[in-house]
């Protein structure tokens, strides 16, 4: 296990790609319906999120323009929300972020390494 304590843009980067995997494998067999019947992969997911945005946050605002269908912006105000509304947020908001999102965050991750 590693831990987000670089500054290096590349190595944050790294670690969201990280955390789309292990979303993506927390959500493998899962549809909207099982993922709402199962607290364990949405606490899950919401932590890899949360790791994402805070990750996101502080890489800043160089990725914005490059990637706008990302929407970096609203990416890190996301984390905000995770972190300090966490009881508003829907199980849906969650899976339509993981699902719908990030794959254009992992295409983005995967472009910045060079993969």
């Amino acid at each position: 296990m590693r831990f987000m304590s670089s500054s290096d843009p590349l190595k944050r980067i790294a670690d969201m790609l990280e955390q789309v995997m292990r979303i993506e494998s927390h959500l493998a067999g899962h549809d909207l319906e099982t993922f709402r019947a199962n607290a364990l992969a949405q606490d899950a997911v919401e932590r890899c999120l949360e790791r994402i945005c805070e990750a996101a946050r502080k890489i800043g605002e160089r990725l914005d323009e490059r990637y706008p269908a990302v929407d970096f912006p609203n990416l890190r105000r996301f984390g905000s929300i995770l972190r300090h509304d966490y009881g508003d947020v829907d199980v849906e908001i969650i899976w339509q972020v993981a699902v719908g999102r990030l794959p254009l965050l992992k295409a983005a991750c995967r472009t910045e390494l060079g993969l």
